[in-house]
């Protein structure tokens, strides 16, 4: 994100252009992502693997398993099924413990003082309002009319001002900008 701070970063007055980056609904799997397979009261069957360059992990009494594409929520429902014919009724939870794969990229960030800074997940017609109620809102600290939306353009990074206190307290809307994946919104503490 270091990309952000260089002195190349304009902020601008405009309405935010569009991304041309897909849109993704869940978080899927990818070549190089590092997965955590848990079976409940099995340890021996747990594993951490790496998503291999064929889009597949092994698993033991499994086998390999193509991964590449789907959720972990899929997978668990897939390794639970195979793992039916060996123990009775398995639990099988999956985690993308280091997600590093393409798909990463499709989400959005907020920093700064908010009440949980996070990476969600895009999801088309998602707001600058969605995303701020999704990370619990703003901590009173928070200096709300001086955020700011970073986006990467076909222009390079653009900065754009973001007015949460109006838009939170006044129902302002014109900086409750629609968001696309790789932005990311900070919301700056006040001066004392």
């Amino acid at each position: 994100m270091g990309l952000y701070a260089c002195s190349s970063v304009n902020t601008v007055e405009e309405q935010p252009v569009e991304s041309s980056i897909g849109v993704v609904e869940e978080y899927l799997m990818g070549i190089g992502d590092a997965v955590s397979v848990n079976v409940w009261r099995n340890p021996d069957l747990s594993v951490n693997v790496t998503v291999r360059p064929d889009g597949k992990i092994s698993v033991p009494l499994v086998g390999d398993l193509k991964v590449d594409g789907i959720s972990t929520r899929e997978l668990s429902a897939t390794i639970e099924e195979k793992l039916g014919d060996f123990i009775r009724t398995p639990k099988v939870t999956v985690i993308v413990t280091n997600p590093t794969s393409a798909e990463f990229i499709h989400r959005i960030r907020v920093t700064g003082a908010v009440a949980q800074q996070r990476s969600i997940a895009y999801r088309k017609g998602i707001t600058v309002l969605d995303v701020i109620l999704e990370a619990g809102g703003l901590t009173p600290f928070a200096n709300g009319n001086e955020a700011k939306l970073y986006r990467q353009t076909s222009e390079g990074a653009k900065v754009y001002p973001i007015y949460l206190n109006d838009i939170l307290e006044k129902g302002v809307l014109d900086s409750n900008y629609r968001l696309f994946p790789q932005d990311i919104i900070t919301v700056p503490e006040r001066g004392f």
